[in-house]
């Protein structure tokens, strides 16, 4: 029987982790990684010169006005609806990427690389659902984690870590996000960097493995048509949407929880 793994364990392994998503997030918030934004703003200013500003400007108006970081309708949007974005549209690309190892059906199921990458995505997802709250502490988010995915209730003291610690999470962190910062000094932050990015997350991961089947996870059924070769995919990218939800729902409760906490203290 396995050595029970410790919370002592599990925060060494979530902190660097939680730091790394950090510039992740940041860079599908700030980056414009979907062209939007800086499409239309070239085109606008081309058609400026061109003489179409009027018609350009009332489109450019309309591009910001959908609902995605860095446009007003992003603004305008209240805590709920942006996780709502968070999980149904960044959720869409996570789980493809974490469904991807689904094409090889039962054997995919004999190595971690589902698990790690699905709970990289939904760890990614947490951090920039407790964002949107203003919950910023390193701590706080690692307790976050613990509780959401692996069913563990971390103290604060011990989600802190220790200054002797730091040395080696800071080269840890530095490691997970190498070529994502390289590609922001490149000024080409691109999805395929992101998708880049969380599979070196989902590696950092595998200090506990064990704890990752306990992460919010698809229906019996998706389970089922992943076991297939091919359409395994399907099921994976299924699973790992219905997954999304519940890990949104289990930190709502999470949340109200700190801030009924909060208040009494």
């Amino acid at each position: 029987m396995a050595e029970a793994i410790s919370d002592k364990h599990v925060v060494s392994v979530l902190r660097p982790f939680v730091r790394a998503t950090g510039p992740v997030v940041d860079a599908l918030r700030e980056a414009d990684p979907f062209g939007l934004v800086a499409r239309a703003s070239v085109d606008s200013a081309e058609d400026s010169v061109a003489g179409n500003g009027s018609k350009r400007a009332r489109l450019l108006e309309a591009v910001k006005s959908v609902k995605v970081p860095g446009t007003k309708g992003w603004a305008a949007m209240d805590t709920e609806q942006r996780t709502g974005w968070w999980v149904n549209r960044v959720g869409r690309f996570t789980s493809l990427v974490t469904a991807v190892p689904g094409l090889g059906g039962a054997l995919a199921d004999r190595f971690p690389i589902q698990d790690t990458l699905g709970a990289a995505s939904q760890g990614l997802l947490l951090c920039a659902i407790a964002g949107e709250r203003g919950v910023t502490d390193v701590g706080d988010r690692v307790r976050l984690l613990a509780w959401v995915l692996f069913e563990r209730e971390v103290s604060r003291e011990l989600a802190q870590g220790t200054a002797a610690d730091r040395a080696a999470e800071d080269a840890e962190t530095a490691k997970l996000t190498e070529e994502l910062e390289s590609a922001k000094k490149r000024g080409s932050v691109t999805l395929k960097t992101v998708a880049r990015t969380l599979w070196r997350l989902g590696r950092s991961l595998l200090g506990v493995t064990d704890e990752l089947e306990k992460r919010p996870s698809g229906r019996f059924y998706h389970q089922a048509l992943g076991m297939l070769p091919v359409v395994g995919m399907v099921g994976g990218y299924l699973g790992e949407r219905s997954g999304l939800k519940r890990v949104a729902k289990r930190a709502n409760k999470w949340f109200a929880r700190e801030e009924i906490s909060n208040a009494r203290t």
